[in-house]
């Protein structure tokens, strides 16, 4: 649903809407995000809508196609998207600090109509920043609980990672002499053809007949 600008001289904002079902309609947040871009002096250069698409997808497509637009710099310099609501573009608060850097990286701005999120304004940008910090103090906190619990495990004898696979090498050295491929060695054994290499390469400095 594009509505291209006519007005010269006035900074392109671009409106991204999303509503999760198919009977919803998306005029609402549409309209609250004109009456944002009007009082501000800006101008609607295009409209961008998901329509009936969960916020949890990966891929949507007019979000990947403003994403393209951004980066091909197709409206232009100092351009602005505008949401309803954080959550109507963003998946969670670490997607939407890589977003908002990615946009950075572009030279794009970014507001939220109903929320203090803006990147045009210094008291926009601040909070913006404290909800980066946030973020990042979040990511520390898993981690190092991550790490905790680990070390825990590891105390109690449990083993941390991805069992060790049996190669048996007598049998693939066989299986090679008589002319398979590394690869389909590994393919017969069902095992990877890099687990295959390194224990075949290890078995050449250890006594050891058998790898894991």
């Amino acid at each position: 649903m594009p509505t291209q600008s006519t007005t010269p001289n006035k900074r392109p904002a671009l409106v991204y809407a999303r509503v999760s079902r198919q009977d919803q309609r998306p005029e609402m947040q549409v309209e609250e995000c004109r009456r944002l871009i009007e009082a501000r002096g800006w101008t609607v250069s295009e409209i961008y809508l998901d329509h009936g698409v969960s916020g949890s997808k990966d891929k949507r497509r007019e979000l990947d196609r403003l994403r393209a637009d951004l980066r091909r710099g197709r409206h232009g310099a100092g351009v602005v998207v505008c949401c309803w609501r954080t959550d109507r573009l963003f998946r969670s608060l670490k997607n939407m600090v890589a977003t908002i850097d990615e946009f950075a990286a572009l030279g794009v701005e970014f507001c939220s109509a109903t929320e203090p999120m803006d990147t045009t304004t210094p008291q926009g940008k601040l909070l913006l920043h404290l909800v980066s910090a946030f973020g990042e103090f979040e990511r520390n906190i898993i981690i190092e609980r991550t790490r905790a619990g680990l070390d825990a495990a590891r105390r109690r004898g449990v083993k941390i990672g991805r069992p060790r696979v049996h190669v048996p090498i007598v049998k693939a050295r066989a299986m090679m002499a008589s002319g398979m491929s590394l690869r389909a060695t590994a393919r017969k054994l069902k095992i990877g053809a890099a687990t295959l290499f390194r224990a075949l390469k290890a078995a050449e400095t250890s006594p050891q007949e058998d790898a894991a």
